[in-house]
């Protein structure tokens, strides 16, 4: 699986375009305030990278267990410290709506944490290499 986002930021623009292998679809985030740049944050995003992969997650290995989970919240918490330090202290906590036992819902959770692809990516410390630069002189 092939995935891509795109972000395209000028004055009151903020335009985003993910993909995954051919499927193509753009997300809504505004501009800041000032009309550069995103009115959401990395981190942000980054713990909702986290949380939506734990949720999609869940109805994945769900659908295999023939639980028909009805409902998902997922909160991510964590701490950024000063310009350039990583998150410290991030955490997640979950809680699935599903017509099983306790013990089924509890072991499709926790399994489900071991299986997810975002968590595994920040888990194993996963290299982010700077590929390209242009420079577009006006």
């Amino acid at each position: 699986m092939k995935i891509t986002a795109k972000v395209e930021n000028s004055k009151d623009n903020h335009q985003i375009t993910l993909q995954t292998n051919e499927h193509i679809h753009s997300i809504t985030i505004p501009s800041r305030s000032t009309g550069y740049g995103s009115s959401a944050n990395g981190g942000e995003l980054l713990f909702l990278a986290l949380a939506t992969c734990y949720c999609n997650d869940i109805y994945r290995e769900a659908a295999k267990r023939n639980i028909k989970v009805e409902r998902v919240e997922v909160e991510v918490n964590g701490d950024f410290g000063a310009e350039g330090e990583p998150a410290k202290n991030v955490t997640y906590r979950a809680k699935v709506f599903a017509p099983a036992s306790e013990e089924e819902i509890r072991e499709l959770m926790t399994f489900t944490d071991t299986v997810a692809e975002i968590q595994n990516t920040l888990r194993l410390g996963t290299p982010v290499v700077l590929r390209q630069i242009e420079v577009a002189k006006i």
